[in-house]
């Protein structure tokens, strides 16, 4: 497990998975979603927020230089994703490690006393056939849920997406860029207050966790709330979003400030923006500049991921 907040597979090669090579072919109409063009520059990343996990690297607060991109507005879909694997016939990591870790509470009871739990986060549970299309196990489906975010879906997967429809994880420093939206060193995309006026603006975790949820539980649909000023949904809370880059706590405090791709190697990768179970008491991550990460091969029932693509490219996304 690399992450407070996600259980991990670990190595697929530890449990003898040989992982399959991502579609080498797109069809020419490109299956993901129109991206948004954003003209990049510079801007301050990172935080020194009281309320944030110096043990993550979220600081220091630098200025960091991107180039023009381009990024979706949402997060992939289940629709989506499954346009993909009718193409190519991809099955992800969970299917073929045959189980995938899902909440407690998002559970039928028996399924959730029959499955293992995760010592360190009990409230996660190792669920035997949890998948994208079955996110809580045997007997669930995303019928009702094709334009929420794909979720069970691991880093490996998010990049055999990614080379079908032409497209490419954001990097971390993109990623941070796009959701802040253009507002410097605020605590969340739309500014610094939680709830403005009241008003709701993301899909976290609400009561007492883990034990009692007084609102909506699970995924939320894509363009749920407000987007941001640069147009984009949901960058926090919903489901955690998988960046480009391998991750570090200390790599950016001297690595490039220009179009920083993260550290050359490591054993995780970077994951941003939190999501429908983060709360202020456990994992109060669904601040623009809280990161996490987990291993390439994990999955679990909150996290999904956007694409990007760079500026020149003529891919749909």
């Amino acid at each position: 497990m690399s992450s407070c907040c996600t259980p991990g597979h670990g190595s697929a090669t530890a449990v003898g998975l040989e992982l399959a090579a991502p579609p080498k072919t797109a069809p020419a109409h490109r299956a993901a979603r129109q991206l948004i063009d954003l003209p990049g520059g510079r801007f301050l990343m990172g935080t020194e927020d009281a309320d944030g996990f110096p043990a993550d690297g979220e600081g220091p607060i630098r200025e960091v230089e991107v180039a023009p991109f381009r990024i979706a507005p949402t997060t992939v879909t289940n629709a989506q994703f499954a346009t993909f694997v009718k193409a190519t016939g991809y099955i992800t990591e969970a299917e073929r490690f045959g189980f995938s870790f899902a909440f407690h509470g998002l559970l039928p009871d028996d399924l959730a006393d029959a499955s293992q739990s995760v010592p360190e986060v009990p409230w996660w549970r190792a669920v035997s056939g949890a998948t994208w299309k079955r996110p809580e196990g045997p007997g669930s489906s995303i019928a009702s849920r094709q334009n929420h975010p794909v979720v069970h879906i691991s880093w490996n997967d998010a990049q055999a997406y990614c080379e079908w429809s032409g497209t490419r994880l954001p990097t971390e420093a993109e990623w941070e860029y796009a959701a802040r939206g253009g507002l410097k060193q605020a605590r969340y995309p739309w500014g610094h207050e939680l709830a403005p006026d009241g008003r709701q603006m993301l899909n976290t975790y609400e009561g007492v966790f883990p034990s009692t949820h007084t609102g909506r539980l699970g995924t939320v649909p894509v363009k749920s709330y407000r987007p941001n000023a640069y147009g984009l949904y949901n960058t926090v809370g919903n489901v955690w979003e998988w960046c480009s880059d391998w991750f570090s706590v200390s790599f950016h405090h001297s690595g490039p400030r220009t179009n920083p791709t993260g550290p050359p190697t490591g054993t995780s990768r970077v994951m941003r923006g939190g999501s429908y179970l983060c709360h202020d008491s456990y994992c109060n991550r669904y601040r623009v500049a809280a990161r996490s990460s987990n291993t390439p091969d994990s999955s679990t029932g909150n996290i999904g991921f956007r694409v990007a693509a760079d500026a020149t490219d003529g891919a749909q996304g």
